[in-house]
């Protein structure tokens, strides 16, 4: 579109519902909101909004475009986000995004950067999937499986998760547990809802046994974890989520094929400011007590 002031101005009037509104958030005469929304609709050769006394309200043709307007504006923010990022204070916000099931252990990790740099305000997100780290999403990634592959992305290893099959006592006492991997298909398993999973351990799965024998699926590992839990089935999870949970007891121990690497990815841009260095430097340095715990 050839003027973005015209497109902003519709987008704060469909946000506010009044010219008035608009004309208060973007610092000018309501007549320039009107005149901009006149302009674009002349452009476009359809009406965007429905004029009444209360106010405006957008059409189909209003809320299609405002829809554009809307994620152009979200992504200037990101932009936003990202250039301030790139000063040399320690201040503002630092997204922090991860793979489920790791908060107790990153949670300590946030309490000692913030001791130090406590001008700072995080934001972890913990999502199936993947954050854009050049839209500005994130800071920080911690990613599991194949090391990304983004041209514009750093990416360094953290450490590797491994991964064992467990049950919970409340299964054992009802269907006791399996003696070698040809009993098996005897028993009850929690696996994931998608045949693609990519997780090595639920490969394995898939090949030694049935598909009836998954008696519960999930589509998120903390569901996996909580049905694990509560004896719904035989199920993987690290050695440190089961030394965590002294009511599970250890089917097969954890298997090098079964292994999660984890990965730290942060984009080139931001990658050597102090922020985020500083804050990979209490990262890994808290990884290496977590090497020689549990995990």
């Amino acid at each position: 579109m050839e003027n973005w002031d015209e497109i902003r101005t519709a987008f704060q009037v469909a946000r506010l519902g009044t010219v008035s509104g608009a004309a208060e958030v973007l610092g000018v005469h309501h007549a320039t909101v009107i005149r901009h929304i006149d302009a674009l609709e002349k452009r476009l050769g359809a009406k965007l909004f429905q004029r009444h006394a209360r106010g405006y309200t957008p059409t189909e043709a209003g809320r299609d475009l405002l829809l554009v307007a809307q994620t152009t504006e979200e992504q200037f923010g990101q932009l936003a986000s990202r250039i301030k990022g790139q000063g040399e204070t320690v201040t503002g916000e630092l997204v922090v995004t991860a793979i489920t099931g790791i908060a107790d252990l990153m949670a300590p990790v946030f309490a000692a950067y913030l001791t130090d740099f406590p001008e700072v305000k995080i934001r972890f997100l913990t999502d199936m999937r993947v954050f854009r780290l050049d839209y500005g999403e994130a800071h920080v990634a911690i990613r599991a499986g194949a090391a990304p592959q983004e041209p514009d992305n750093v990416v360094q290893p953290l450490i590797t998760m491994d991964y064992g099959l467990y049950a919970a006592r409340s299964y054992v006492d009802r269907h006791g547990l399996p003696g070698s991997e040809a009993e098996l298909a005897q028993h009850q398993f929690i696996g994931p809802e998608s045949p693609d999973n990519r997780a090595p351990f639920y490969r394995w799965l898939r090949d030694k046994v049935p598909a009836e024998a998954i008696a519960f699926r999930i589509t998120e590992p903390a569901a996996n974890l909580e049905a694990l839990k509560a004896g719904l089935g035989l199920g993987f999870c690290t050695s440190h989520f089961a030394s965590q949970n002294p009511d599970l007891v250890q089917v097969f121990a954890p298997r090098p094929e079964w292994a999660a690497p984890l990965w730290i990815v942060t984009h080139v841009d931001l990658h050597r400011t102090l922020k985020v260095q500083s804050f990979l430097t209490h990262l890994k340095r808290a990884s290496q007590d977590w090497a020689t715990t549990c995990i």
